[in-house]
């Protein structure tokens, strides 16, 4: 399995309040995550690590997780953990106030993947059906989307795009969309937040992960994409290629 990960600030933002990474538990299986931190007072960077950090912290120390229902019932408990932490937090400390962040996490086996999200940082998937968005926004224009109150082309130019309606530690309880999807061999993953998707579109995510000979230039490309057509948000990346050759092979 190929896995990279990619933050970069942009070229407005004085810092990034992204976070993310990709980690290994005890017999290296692999999850990828991408939070995007909300929140004034430099809060957002806070509370992504805390997600991120706190989710690393719980993976490595897993021993073998084998069945979807075992995964899916483990990252519920994780996102309301990691919820409860950040939301602590936010209300202990007066600059802290009000801090959250988007997350999407994808536990990665050759067999199957479990998604979980919680705002509007997404999850991709490549295979041999197309290119697929396979989580659902929690924000204002998708709703609106939804509702048939907007097309998409008018969501992504309305002024109120990036208004998340359900963010990670903003509230004492929340609860993350999971679901698990089968993939194959030479399937990818893409997980990005919002600082690649609205300035990317998906025709053209598509064409630059069919095309991929390599993964890091693939994931360079996108972003200077990105910070080329204006790069006003923090912008980070996962990809995960799915490379299994048969049982018993290595990350």
């Amino acid at each position: 399995m190929k896995t990279l990960f990619l933050t970069d600030k942009g070229k407005v933002r004085h810092h990034n309040e992204d976070s993310g990474g990709i980690y290994e538990n005890q017999t290296g299986q692999s999850i990828a995550v991408v939070a995007d931190g909300m929140g004034g007072h430099q809060a957002g960077d806070v509370a992504s690590n805390m997600a991120t950090s706190f989710l690393q912290k719980k993976w490595e120390n897993i021993e073998h997780v084998q069945t979807p229902d075992e995964i899916e019932t483990w990252l519920r408990q994780i996102v309301q953990e990691m919820n409860r932490s950040i939301y602590d937090q936010a209300t202990r400390h007066k600059d802290y106030s009000g801090m959250g962040t988007t997350i999407v996490i994808a536990v990665c086996t050759y067999e199957f993947v479990t998604l979980a999200h919680i705002g509007d940082s997404r999850c991709y998937l490549m295979n041999a059906n197309g290119f697929t968005q396979m989580t659902e926004d929690h924000s204002l224009v998708n709703e609106l989307v939804r509702s048939g109150q907007l097309s998409k082309e008018q969501a992504h130019d309305h002024p109120r795009k990036n208004v998340v309606l359900k963010a990670l530690g903003t509230e004492y309880d929340v609860n993350a969309d999971v679901k698990t999807i089968n993939w194959d061999k030479g399937d990818m993953l893409l997980l990005c937040s919002d600082g690649l998707t609205d300035k990317v579109s998906e025709p053209e995510l598509q064409s630059f992960l069919n095309d991929a000979v390599d993964i890091t230039t693939t994931g360079k490309q996108l972003i200077q994409l990105a910070n080329d057509r204006g790069g006003e948000d923090n912008i980070s990346l996962a990809i995960v290629l799915n490379g299994n050759v048969g049982e018993g092979e290595a990350s």
